[in-house]
């Protein structure tokens, strides 16, 4: 199996992150797409985006995501914190078995290296979910 980057978007002002909704702005875009795609954006210390990465392009309902390709695109950008994303071609906002599996990985990962994970978002061409808002990252 490979892994290729796939997309790297670097903003051209700079955004400050304060809720799930101004990250969710840039991410409408791609809530169309028919595959399921996970993101990476990568913050500085004041909570301002550097860079939104696609990491993987998978099928209609999943795609593969591993921690050294999502991390790479953080250590690439001298990151301090990071918020994941990735589209329900499905329309569904909900967060399943695998949604929770990936970031559990994703955090201790993270954790490890230092990064802060603000948060997972999942979204559709209507909305998104903050797993943060719905109580997940309450534990951190």
């Amino acid at each position: 199996m490979t892994y290729n980057i796939i997309s790297t978007r670097k903003l051209k002002k700079e955004i400050k992150i304060r809720q799930p909704i101004d990250i969710y702005f840039f991410l409408q875009r791609y809530a169309k797409n028919r595959k399921e795609q996970f993101f990476t954006i990568t913050l500085d210390g004041e909570h301002k985006v550097i860079g939104i990465h696609i990491v993987s392009i998978g099928i209609a309902n999943q795609t593969i995501v591993h921690p050294r390709e999502v991390y790479y695109h953080a250590i690439k950008d001298n990151a301090c914190a990071l918020i994941f994303a990735h589209n329900h071609p499905s329309g569904q906002l909900a967060i399943s078995p695998p949604d929770e599996e990936i970031t559990d990985r994703l955090k201790s990962a993270g954790k490890i290296m230092g990064f802060h994970i603000i948060d997972h978002l999942i979204f559709n061409k209507k909305s998104f979910l903050s797993m943060r808002e719905n109580g997940y990252f309450n534990q951190d």
